[in-house]
């Protein structure tokens, strides 16, 4: 009996560790958000940046995808902001630098954005750069099947005719589309959660068919 639950340990062990490994590297991405929005609207984009070593990050710089328009961003308390322009005045890449001691090991923080879209529909990609205290630079600028992918927001006609609002009204839509944003990052979250869930039920009923199993060998 005791050599079956040595058994069953180890795999247990093996089947936790993977786990924690999946869902590590699944939610340690940088991230842009909403993944879709109507063409021509004033958006509120939401950056969030988790720190996925034992260092601090210190700094992190987000490039503005061509045909983007920054119109501007909410300050956060502890972070300065550093806007880089091209020759005709346009932001083409947004810093937050830490003034402190930076973000730490198991912390995320969030920065808000708002952006004027394309008007035509596409997809456009947020290539971002996250510094660590140690000099290490982590570029989340890959495909989406890479180990380091950028956000991607698909400029579509789809989020304008589910927006249900004159695209014209700058600063209500900018209101509204902070809503949507908050709504989608809660449902995102509690699918998260749910999947979470989902995968520990199927990890323990693969245990106890593994030690049935042993059981029956003994």
């Amino acid at each position: 009996m005791k050599k079956i639950w040595s058994q069953t340990s180890k795999v247990l062990v093996l089947m936790v560790t993977a786990f924690l490994l999946c869902t590590g590297i699944a939610s340690a991405h940088v991230t842009v958000k909403p993944n879709i929005s109507a063409p021509g609207a004033w958006e509120t984009y939401t950056v969030k940046i988790p720190v996925e070593k034992d260092v601090p990050t210190t700094k992190v710089t987000l490039k503005i995808p061509d045909g983007m328009e920054l119109v501007s961003y909410q300050p956060e308390q502890g972070w300065e902001v550093t806007l880089e322009k091209d020759a005709s005045g346009k932001v083409k890449t947004v810093t937050w630098t830490a003034e402190g001691e930076g973000l730490l090991p198991g912390q995320f923080q969030q920065f808000f954005f708002v952006a004027k879209n394309p008007d035509k529909e596409r997809k456009v990609a947020w290539d971002a750069y996250q510094y660590y205290k140690d000099g290490t630079i982590v570029e989340w600028t890959g495909t989406e099947n890479s180990q380091t992918p950028h956000s991607v927001t698909e400029i579509s006609q789809a989020a304008a005719a589910q927006s249900g609002h004159d695209m014209h009204s700058h600063g209500e839509q900018a209101a509204q589309h902070q809503a949507q944003s908050e709504n989608k990052t809660n449902n995102e979250q509690n699918e998260n959660g749910l999947s979470i869930a989902t995968l520990m039920i199927a990890v323990i009923a693969l245990i106890v068919s593994i030690v049935a199993f042993l059981k029956k060998r003994a």
